[in-house]
């Protein structure tokens, strides 16, 4: 193979949801649309939870730095894909590419912490309330945060590095509307056995730590809500844990189907699972923790009535 043949690409071209041209001002209008909303629906849920004094407690400290954390996700990737969309070349140079992988990977890691924070706090709201303030002091709410942002910045760190040691000679066809790990490491030359190995074990145990924790917290709970005499107590119960139930099935259940199987089994149906997680999920967020939660929906109103 000649030395020519080795140099490290300078651009990749991200092939996209569709390479029919008919389709890409419809796929425009959708995800500018979808992006729009998630953007205006997250910023809200800040403002409202900023502003209503009765809002300012460890449950929805979290959910606002979950809807940061999720407008920050986007941003990381439907912007780009909305210039592609409409660009006749659609190119992205290869430090774009790396970053782009690696603010995806933070931001993603950082709404799975989140949300097993969320699980936590309702765990002990529900399990242990006598002793819920001084368990989720705001000094251990920080603590749980930096461990997030932390953790996820070292572990999107050692994958884009990784990545970034592999050769790329043959195509530069990303099939995929961003630099995503698996179909950028597709178009490998070099072996990427290490990369699947610490994608299929420090990848994993970093996404499902946080899911077993989840699921513990909400076994924990359930067991606590059968154990409540009244009926109403236990739909109240339930009600304060669906709605972060809901987002819960939606990230996790995606990033499942997308994560874990091997890279020869990579598909177009993961474009698709990948969409859910991305974008489809923080759309969704506002409206599931804003309609499910009645203090939510009050701060909501009042913050658009004084807006």
């Amino acid at each position: 193979m000649g030395m020519s043949n080795l140099t490290r690409l300078s651009e990749f071209i991200l092939i996209g949801l569709s390479s029919r041209p008919e389709d890409q001002k419809p796929l425009f209008a959708l995800f500018l649309i979808m992006y729009l909303v998630t953007l205006m629906g997250n910023l809200l849920i800040i403002l409202a939870i900023r502003s209503d004094p009765k809002l300012q407690n460890p449950m929805y400290f979290f959910l606002s730095i979950l809807s940061f954390a999720d407008i920050c996700y986007t941003t990381v990737v439907v912007p780009k894909m909305l210039v592609n969309l409409l660009a006749e070349t659609k190119t992205i140079s290869y430090a774009e590419c790396m970053t782009q992988m690696y603010f995806f990977l933070v931001f993603g890691n950082i709404d799975s912490y989140l949300l097993a924070a969320m699980a936590i706090d309702r765990y002990v709201a529900i399990c242990n309330p006598f002793h819920y303030v001084t368990v989720m002091n705001h000094r251990r709410c920080v603590l749980l945060l930096a461990f997030s942002v932390a953790f996820s910045c070292l572990h999107s760190l050692l994958h884009v590095l990784l990545v970034n040691r592999l050769t790329f000679c043959a195509s530069n066809v990303i099939q995929h509307f961003f630099c995503d790990v698996n179909p950028v490491l597709k178009l490998a030359c070099s072996s990427t056995f290490v990369n699947e190995v610490i994608a299929m074990t420090e990848g994993m145990a970093s996404v499902m730590a946080p899911c077993i924790c989840i699921i513990i917290s909400y076994l924990r709970i359930l067991i606590a809500v059968l154990n409540i005499p009244s009926a109403s107590g236990k739909c109240k119960a339930f009600s304060t844990c669906s709605s972060h139930l809901t987002v819960v099935t939606l990230f996790y259940g995606s990033i499942s189907y997308e994560y874990f199987h091997p890279l020869s089994r990579y598909t177009v149906k993961d474009r698709i699972a990948t969409i859910i997680y991305t974008v489809l999920t923080s759309m969704l967020n506002p409206f599931i923790y804003s309609l499910r939660n009645k203090d939510m929906k009050q701060s909501l109103e009042k913050l658009i009535s004084r807006i």
